[in-house]
Parts: C-alpha cells; structure tokens; sequence
C-alpha cells in the first residue's frame, strides 16, 4: 500500500476529475462547454431554417401578379412602324377611336381610300375600332410608304398594349415589315434594269 500515491484513501474526488479531461480535448481551445452543448447546437439551423424560409415566401408571393401582366397599360403604348423609307411613330390610348395624323385629320391626311383600308387594317382585325385613340407622327416617303408604316407601327403598338392580341396580328401578317425597296439604279444603264435605246443608225 505503500506504493500508492498520497491521498489514495480519499480518491473519490480523483475519479470524477478525469471525467471532465476527454470532454475538453474533445472541444476547441478556448470555447466553453455549454457552447459545444447538443442542446445549444440543434437552435442555430433551426434558425437558418426560418431565416431562408421568409425570403422564399417573399419571392412566390408575387406569382399570382404576373398573371396581370397581359392587362393593358396604364401609360400609352409606342409603336414604331416602317415602310420603303417611311417612319411612323405611333401612341395609343384608351379612347374613341379617335386618329390624327402629323396633327391633321386622317381622312384629311389620307384621302385615298387604299391608303385609309391600310392603317385601318390592325384595328379592324383586332376589333379595336372606337376603343382607343391614335396620334401618329410620320416621314419620309409618300402615301403609299407612310400608310404601309402606320399599318405596321400601329400593330406593334396593339401588341404593347394589349398582348393578348399579338397571335391576332400575327395570323394576318400584321406584324412583319415588308421589305421592298426601291431597287438601285446601275450604271451604264437609264434605270435599275432598263438599258439605253438601240439606236441602229
């Protein structure tokens, strides 16, 4: 019994003191044991949980409110048509179906009745006649090519304003511009194809 250390006979004390030596190696230096605690461990991804949880639900809410986005604006619908070297930039509006033209009239403006059936066309396929009203400033060309570039500006403007109407358009071939143009004219002959007369003597 000599062998033994002193205080052997009251060794009670030692036995729980080694309990706690495999506890702290287990932990970093330098941090507490309650804070490597199970129960102060499951709280912090609960918290994350919720933290991510509230911005997902933030971002679906607005789902239904795309639905609305094929309602009609509340500002004005722009449109920009072209044809040969015609530009027209269109605004619609709600209204009665009122349309001016470079400030004039549109049977003034347009007094050819083919030139009229040609800016009328997408409002007539789309049922759109007297519900909105039509400012239109145009350019260039003559009647032919601004008609054909109001035709088309006011589609793509009834596109804008309501997009539920775009496969209306579409179907009648009112949203494609139409390319031809003038062809140029080459040299040695009087035009873009017609050569100089023969003359034999």
């Amino acid at each position: 019994m000599s062998t033994d250390s002193p205080g052997t006979a009251p060794g009670t004390p030692a036995a729980p003191a080694a309990q706690p030596a495999p506890a702290s190696a287990s932990q970093p230096a330098g941090q507490s044991p309650a804070a490597s605690s199970p129960a102060t461990a499951d709280p912090a991804p609960a918290g994350t949980t919720e933290a991510v949880a509230a911005p997902i639900g933030a971002a679906t809410a607005p789902a239904p409110l795309g639905q609305s986005t094929a309602q009609r604006p509340t500002k004005d619908a722009l449109g920009t048509g072209r044809r040969k070297t015609s530009v027209a930039r269109v605004r619609l509006r709600p209204g009665t179906g009122q349309i001016t033209i470079n400030s004039r009239e549109f049977t003034e403006y347009f007094p050819n009745l083919q030139d009229q059936l040609q800016v009328l066309a997408p409002l007539q396929r789309t049922e759109q006649s007297g519900k909105v009203d039509v400012i239109i400033r145009v350019h260039g060309g003559g009647p032919t090519g601004q008609s054909g570039a109001c035709k088309l500006g006011i589609a793509r403007a009834l596109k804008v304003f309501d997009p539920l109407l775009e496969p209306i358009l579409r179907e009648a071939n009112l949203l494609t511009r139409d390319g031809r143009m003038k062809e140029r004219k080459k040299y040695g002959l009087r035009g873009a194809r017609r050569g100089t007369q023969f003359s034999k003597r």
